[in-house]
């Protein structure tokens, strides 16, 4: 028989902002521990074997950015269907969607992982390597093609934990990943002298590690998220896909977004400009993953309530995240604007171009905090409720159509500051779009339920 799983009930019974922070302040942490366990490999590398393999390093480090954006596609996907299961009181239809999203993960990603082993070398000339970096690149992207299923699996898994009541323990798995990087990287480099490779290694054990630390939830008498006999089902499989989809291009914009950046800056100010960017990026990196924790925290929540049919919490819970967003927006933009230069001065010393242009960009760039955070809510609200083309919409606009074609001609208006203010522009366009698109909706909402 179901225990009752008194963390989901909370989620009927306590008040919405309590239950809100109690998603949000986990998801912060963990997104938080994710980004350092992004750049810990650059660094172990970067120290042991010099610049050259850390070149390597970076030009490998694409596909773990692909199995990045398929674990987040199938396990959100999966995840907001689970939820709103658990919404429904479908407990039986939610563990059968757990089990068949992680199965879907793992097959996917083995067959990817598979095909690209065996083109690995084409792979690595069309990631940038060349007769310096190959052997860097082969060490490390050999490790990740044979073994990026382990990551995969539990970021995908924790999404799942999270969506079950347990936010708590997905920051906890987050934490320890990190930690277990730093410490694998060390003696994998230092101590065992595994070459390049060995970051990679460190990696995957870290990610095994994690996995393992989720697996206590199981434990818990209460969980309800439970392995079931898997049943086939295409039906299934193309609502996690449709649903997730977003945050797919969302990772993929990323990507886009830096490179885009760095074509602008060595186009038009040369390598000052790159090295301004890669500053700001940093910084950026680390605000992303903060807006994506913020989506990440109210994902299983507007799940569990559409499923439960609890429209007003539903809209309570959004009221509170675009609040929170636009707060912290103001709080991020008023930090950048009077600590520029401190900012600047945490990445070391540069000459007066770089600092007065990595300062401006600062100033320039950090307006786009104002409505950013407020996208990715939006994102995820409408992913979650089955408004799938709005949710692709702001992904796409966000950080593809629009940017690019500001990159492309914002220079020619204003120089330098046309390039960094490419992101603030479409930031703030996406957000009068999606602010338009609930009008609208509102509106014919309201003449249906008069009669109009």
């Amino acid at each position: 028989m179901q225990s009752e799983n008194r963390s989901l009930q909370s989620l009927e019974t306590d008040s919405v902002g309590k239950v809100f922070f109690r998603y949000l302040i986990p998801s912060l942490v963990g997104m938080f521990m994710m980004s350092i366990n992004v750049v810990v490999d650059g660094i172990f590398v970067g120290h042991r074997f010099g610049s050259v393999a850390l070149a390597g390093v970076n030009v490998a480090f694409p596909v773990f950015s692909i199995y990045m954006a398929i674990s987040l596609w199938i396990g959100i996907g999966g995840a907001a269907l689970y939820s709103r299961a658990l919404g429904a009181k479908q407990y039986t239809k939610a563990q059968s969607i757990f089990t068949h999203s992680l199965i879907l993960i793992f097959g996917i990603t083995i067959v990817l992982g598979s095909i690209a082993y065996i083109l690995r070398e084409p792979v690595a000339l069309f990631l940038g390597a060349n007769a310096e970096t190959m052997p860097y690149v082969m060490d490390y992207m050999n490790v990740l093609l044979s073994c990026g299923f382990v990551f995969t699996v539990q970021n995908s898994f924790s999404v799942f934990v999270r969506n079950d009541g347990n936010p708590n323990l997905a920051m906890v798995s987050m934490v320890v990943t990190a930690v277990s990087n730093v410490i694998l990287n060390y003696i994998f480099l230092f101590v065992l002298d595994f070459g390049v490779a060995g970051s990679a290694w460190g990696l995957i054990g870290a990610a095994a590690i994690g996995s393992c630390v989720l697996f206590f939830h199981f434990l818990r008498k209460e969980s309800t998220l439970r392995f079931r006999k898997p049943k086939f089902s295409w039906e299934l499989i193309r609502n996690t896909l449709i649903i997730g989809f977003p945050s797919f291009i969302a990772e993929v914009g990323i990507a886009v977004f830096t490179a885009g950046y760095n074509i602008a800056m060595a186009h038009w100010v040369g390598t000052v400009g790159v090295s301004a960017f890669s500053i700001l990026n940093y910084v950026h990196s680390v605000m992303l993953m903060m807006f994506i924790g913020m989506g990440s925290a109210i994902q299983p929540l507007i799940s569990f309530y559409r499923g439960a049919k609890q429209r007003v919490r539903e809209r309570q819970t959004i009221q509170i995240a675009v609040k929170t967003a636009l707060g912290t927006g103001i709080g991020i933009l008023l930090v950048g604007f009077f600590a520029a230069d401190a900012i600047v001065s945490m990445f070391g010393d540069f000459s007066t171009d770089v600092r007065e242009l990595a300062i401006t960009g600062i100033r320039l760039f950090f307006i786009a905090y104002l409505f950013m955070g407020i996208n990715f809510v939006m994102m995820t609200y409408f992913q979650a409720t089955d408004q799938v083309k709005m949710a692709i919409w702001i992904t796409i606009a966000r950080e593809m159509l629009l940017m690019v074609a500001f990159l492309l001609t914002l220079p020619y208006i204003w120089g330098i500051n046309g390039i960094w203010l490419a992101i603030p522009l479409s930031e703030c366009i996406v957000t009068l779009t999606v602010y338009m698109y609930i009008r609208k909706r509102t509106g014919a909402a309201l003449s249906a339920s008069t009669g109009q």
